[in-house]
């Protein structure tokens, strides 16, 4: 058996490209044929391919398999290559015959190697503890080890919800380091989100097997907000009855958790929750109530102007309702 493992001038690695690539000279009858026409490797792991080098034109010991890894095995006019593990990233193979006019028809097949990340993390870009609401942040996924990049689908989530999918804009065929970034504004509603990134190795359908996927940790967010109101504007004035009860909600939402002031009425004791009840109103609850909300984020105010009206129950006194004679 003899396989010649012939210079081919204008047969590069470039030759590796999408799917099987034969040299197309018209003087060529046929192309040398590859199953499968594309090879799908992790790094480290066996490989095997092989190449029917023609079906009627090629004679004698003119036609081979050129490689620079493997074993090759002849049979009859079929190349067979085996690999027991396949670590040359530059790997290579041309499946060729000579014709009688000396033209050497060729094919050969794409091989992409592969290694998941190392590992992937994420991170904010100078910056660490809370943020605040509306203000820009950027993330940061972290790749180490990766190959080929080009081949690589980074895809932010904030929860179960994808933010952005991102792509390399380098080719490699080697492993390499890459970080990929994406700019976000939390809001509230953000508050306590886990933020996390996923790569993906899109490898084509050569491979029935799942594209490699690899993640993150998460990355809780604490975003910080000023307080927010949760009852609407008052009326101007508050009117209530002498002896009824009177509520003022001041309540509110914030991050930090706000706190409360309340401003009250000439000679009216202090008071700093986020209710204010007096169970019996009298005149002398009359007046401006001003509720003040912060936290280390901002301050809102609310006003409350309380009228107090004498009780229309008619009082009796001595057998008289304001002036109507009962007889008793």
């Amino acid at each position: 058996m003899f396989i010649h493992f012939i210079l081919l001038v204008s047969y590069s690695l470039t030759f590796l490209c999408t799917h099987q690539v034969s040299s197309f000279d018209p003087s060529c009858t046929e192309f040398p044929v590859f199953t499968p026409s594309a090879l799908v490797v992790k790094y480290g792991d066996p490989a095997n391919v092989t190449c029917v080098v023609c079906q009627k034109d090629c004679r004698g010991d003119s036609f081979g398999l050129e490689t620079p890894v493997g074993e090759v095995r002849q049979n009859g006019t079929t190349m067979i290559w085996t690999v027991d593990r396949l670590t040359e990233w530059d790997t290579y193979l041309i499946c060729y015959y000579n014709t009688d006019d000396g033209v050497q028809c060729t094919s050969t097949v794409d091989i992409t190697i592969y290694q998941p990340p190392e590992s992937v993390s994420i991170s904010f870009v100078n910056h660490t503890g809370m943020m605040f609401e509306n203000q820009q942040y950027t993330l940061q996924c972290s790749v180490q080890n990766v190959a080929p990049v080009q081949n690589l689908t980074v895809t932010f989530y904030r929860g179960n919800t994808a933010l952005g999918h991102l792509q390399a804009n380098s080719e490699h065929k080697k492993p390499v380091n890459e970080t990929f970034t994406l700019n976000i504004t939390p809001s509230r509603e953000h508050d306590g989100a886990q933020y996390w990134c996923e790569t993906k190795l899109e490898l084509g359908p050569p491979t029935s097997q799942r594209p490699p996927v690899v993640t993150s940790e998460k990355l809780p967010a604490i975003v910080h907000y000023g307080p927010e109101l949760k009852e609407p504007p008052n009326p101007d004035v508050i009117t209530i009855t002498e002896g009824d009860t009177l509520h003022l909600n001041c309540s509110s939402v914030g991050n930090p958790s706000p706190s409360y002031t309340w401003t009250l009425p000439t000679n009216s004791p202090s008071y700093s929750g986020s209710v204010l009840t007096i169970k019996s109103v009298g005149f002398e609850h009359e007046g401006q109530y001003i509720c003040t909300v912060s936290n280390t984020v901002g301050t809102v105010t609310k006003e409350f102007n309380i009228d107090v009206q004498v009780n229309s129950i008619p009082y009796i006194i001595s057998g008289t309702i304001l002036g109507a004679l009962v007889l008793v």
